[in-house]
């Protein structure tokens, strides 16, 4: 989403969301899920629903 918004850099969302540019990285990365508050934030900064921004996916239960 970051390309598709002026190319933002990771630098600039960071400082939109309050968090450091390491936390940005390791979400786009994948090694850390934020917290609702801060994945609200990164929604409202790209102003889209939380649910396009970020979503999980359940694998079902083969027993």
């Amino acid at each position: 989403m970051r390309f598709n918004s002026d190319e933002m850099t990771q630098q600039r969302l960071a400082d939109l969301t309050g968090v450091t540019r390491q936390t940005i990285v390791a979400i786009e990365n994948g090694k850390y899920f934020p917290t609702l508050e801060l994945a609200f934030r990164i929604a409202k900064v790209f102003e889209t629903p939380l649910d396009s921004v970020f979503s999980i996916s359940f694998e079902e239960d083969t027993k």
